[in-house]
């Protein structure tokens, strides 16, 4: 009767990561299964037990990054981190020192300034997008190639 107990955690550990898919308990329902497995021999709960958490422990230890890896190539960078490496064009003037400037990126306004602490950049310049601080953007004038 234990066993079953087993394959109850199984599957319902498998349908919280079905409805997550975030890879957060796929490693104990794999725990679960080896537990359900163990029983199944006609092993005790002490060894059951332990089978789930050092199967849980080393899937999660050593698959995991893994599997991160792999499932977030194709991640598409979301909200300001997705700024970064864009262009844009400054609409006031930036000056760090003053805590002055604006640049439209995306369509939208936003705060900037220069890595540099007494960085300036003049309206109507092209510029990358370095990084982000707060709620400004870091920029960097856009370096233009030239013909040779």
């Amino acid at each position: 009767m234990q066993t079953s107990y087993w394959l109850i955690l199984f599957v319902v550990l498998l349908i919280v990561e079905i409805f997550t898919m975030g890879l957060t308990t796929i490693w104990f329902a794999a725990g679960a299964l080896a537990a359900f497995l163990v029983g199944m021999l006609g092993l005790g709960l002490p060894v059951q037990a332990a089978t789930f958490i050092v199967v849980s422990v080393i899937l999660f230890v050593v698959t995991r990054p893994i599997a991160v890896r792999f499932f977030n190539q194709e991640r598409e960078k979301t909200n300001v981190e997705g700024l970064i490496g864009q262009q844009g064009l400054v609409k006031q003037d930036i000056d760090t020192l003053q805590a002055t400037g604006q640049v439209e990126v995306r369509g939208q306004e936003w705060s900037a300034r220069t890595e540099a602490p007494d960085g300036k950049i003049l309206k109507g310049t092209t510029v990358v997008v370095d990084g982000i601080q707060g709620v400004r953007l870091i920029v960097r004038e856009k370096e233009e190639k030239k013909d040779a």
